[in-house]
Parts: C-alpha cells; sequence; structure tokens
C-alpha cells in the first residue's frame, strides 16, 4: 500500500537565492513535472512544498532513500530524473526526494511543514532501513531532516554544518546563504544527527572549509571518511570510480566504516582527476622529486600517456634521463 500523508497545501514566498525561471523554463520545468507524475502515478506523488520546492516520492519496497537534490541538477541527467531515483530503482528501494528550486539550502517554512508532516503521520516507520543522502548543501540538509526518522543512517558528502556567520562566519564561499535562518527549526545540522544510526561524512580535508565543517560533525555516531584532492566533486569522483554503489549500500546498512571506505576508494589510484590532482599538488609544492616518484609508480602500473609526458617534462627540467 502506497505510503502517503495527507495533502497539504500552503503558500510560502520563494526564497531569495531561489533560481525564477524565464518563460521558457518554466514550460520546460511543467513538462519535467509532468513527466515525474506520470511515472508516480501508481505508488507514488510528486507534491509541491511552497513555490520552491518539491517532494517526490516512489513507493517500491521497505528500504527508503531520502535525497536531496535541485531541479537543474536533475534536469541536467540524461534521463532528466533525480539521481536518487535510478539508485533507488536499481536497488528496489523506495526514493523521496526534496528537490529544490536553485541553492535554497532547503531552509523554508513549507520544508519545514512537510517534515514535520511525515512525522505526524508516522511516515518514516513504515520503512525498515531509512539512508538520508546528499552532497553539498544537499549534505547539509541530509543531515538537518534526518532527526525526523530516528535511527536512520545518514550519507553526507562534504556537508556544511551550518551557514550562519556567528557559528561559520570563516567559511566565505556563500556569502548569500548567510541571509537565510539556520538558526530556527532543522538548523544546526550536527545537533540535527542526534539519534541517527551512523552518519557518514565524506570530505577533501585538504578544503580547509571543507575540513573545519566536518571536525564539526564530531559525535560517537559520526565516521569522517576523508577523500583528499577531490575538492567539490566528492559526488562526481564515486560516479566515475564505479564506487557508488557499493558506498551506498554500506551506508544503508550502517557498516561505512574507515576501513572498508579505504578499500573501495583505493579506485582513485588508477582514476585520472585523482592522478593529476596529485601530481598538481606535489608540484605545486615544489616537491619535484615527489613529483617524479609519484609519476614514474603511475606509469609503470597504468597506460598513462598525459602522465608519461608530463613525467619526460618534469626529469628535462631536473637534467635527467628516462631510462
Amino acid at each position: 500500500m502506497m505510503r502517503q500523508p495527507q495533502p497539504l497545501q500552503f503558500q510560502c514566498p520563494m526564497t531569495d537565492t531561489a533560481t525564477r525561471p524565464t518563460a521558457a523554463e518554466a514550460t520546460d520545468r511543467e513538462s519535467w513535472i509532468a513527466a515525474l507524475e506520470a511515472l508516480t502515478e501508481e505508488e507514488g506523488y510528486v507534491e509541491p512544498l511552497g513555490e520552491a520546492h518539491w517532494a517526490f516520492f516512489t513507493d517500491l519496497g521497505t528500504t527508503l532513500l531520502v535525497s536531496f537534490e535541485t531541479r537543474q541538477s536533475a534536469m541536467a541527467r540524461p534521463d532528466r530524473m533525480p539521481q536518487g531515483n535510478a539508485l533507488a530503482v536499481k536497488r528496489g528501494w523506495s526514493h523521496l526526494a526534496i528537490l529544490a528550486e536553485g541553492e535554497t539550502w532547503w531552509r523554508d517554512p513549507a520544508v519545514w511543514a512537510y517534515f514535520d508532516r511525515l512525522v505526524d503521520d508516522a511516515f518514516f516507520e513504515d520503512f525498515d532501513r531509512v539512508l538520508f543522502y546528499g552532497a553539498g548543501a544537499g549534505g547539509y540538509a541530509a543531515c538537518a531532516y534526518s532527526v525526523t526518522a530516528p535511527g536512520a543512517q545518514v550519507l553526507a558528502l562534504s556537508p556544511r554544518a551550518t551557514q550562519s556567520p556567528a557559528l561559520a562566519g570563516w567559511d566565505r564561499r556563500d556569502m548569500a546563504a548567510r541571509r537565510k535562518d539556520f538558526t530556527s527549526r532543522y538548523g544546526y545540522a550536527p545537533d540535527m544527527t542526534e539519534g541517527a544510526g551512523q552518519v557518514a561524512i565524506l570530505f577533501d580535508p585538504t578544503v580547509a572549509e571543507d575540513a573545519m565543517h566536518a571536525a564539526l560533525f564530531r559525535a560517537p555516531w559520526v565516521t569522517l571518511l576523508p577523500m583528499r584532492l577531490m575538492k567539490d566533486r566528492l559526488d562526481w569522483a564515486l560516479h566515475h570510480t564505479g564506487i557508488l554503489g557499493e558506498v551506498l549500500d554500506l551506508a544503508m546498512a550502517g557498516r561505512l566504516g574507515g576501513f572498508t571506505f579505504a578499500q573501495l576508494w583505493r579506485k582513485r589510484r588508477s582514476f585520472g582527476p585523482y592522478i593529476e590532482a596529485l601530481l598538481d599538488r606535489t608540484e605545486a609544492q615544489g616537491r619535484r622529486g615527489l613529483t617524479i616518484m609519484a609519476a614514474r609508480s603511475i606509469t609503470k602500473r597504468l597506460k598513462a600517456p598525459r602522465v608519461a609526458r608530463r613525467l619526460e617534462k618534469l626529469l628535462r627540467r631536473s637534467g635527467e634521463a628516462e631510462a
């Protein structure tokens, strides 16, 4: 039986950083929403949450993935669907996506009211397992709203703890977000994870701001998992190394520990963007000898013509010759 809360209609002004679409974009958006509604006609629903968000729910099983994504990122995908949809369908999971119109940070009374209603209707109690998932601002939202499903797992990529200038004034990457209210309902993400199962935080420790946000998630139920040199492309890197599905499965089971993740993330050793970032970093630090050593190791293990050319240039500069 489809688990659908009672409809609730309300109006909420579009948040200040939500993207207002042009007439052509609005038409495209409406056709996209119609496609989502057609997909959920039998088992699910699409519900507007004010003017800047939608809830997209498909009911496929007793395991639930809750994802936080923007409409723009979903429509940019080849299937024009939320990323979580493909991940959930492949596994026979139910899926609830909270879709945002632009960078809202999901800080909207309409979203708060929707999660309040899910709690009142005991929505999450119908599922054996629940995983909240998101990246960046979506990672913040995944942590913040996980409080509505006690015992749920969380997988957050580069999450921000808050954008309140009083607590995170050192993070100046998104000044517009500071105008939002991060101090009231579902506000400070680390506090909202209390009562969760395992909270797995993936982050790049070489990005100072991300490392500082990760450090604010200090609790026994939090597992910090570093992904060096991937900056804000963690989700992309997991997908393109082919390990996103395994990471998701382990997170859903509450078993994404340091050792299991490190074993999976070893695939970075043959992942071109990581290799390039590693060589860029060591060279920028003036550690030419280490860069040469790393490049030699890579060219011995892999067919990497770009690294081979780079190694040749480094050796010329050092007055060496490769045998």
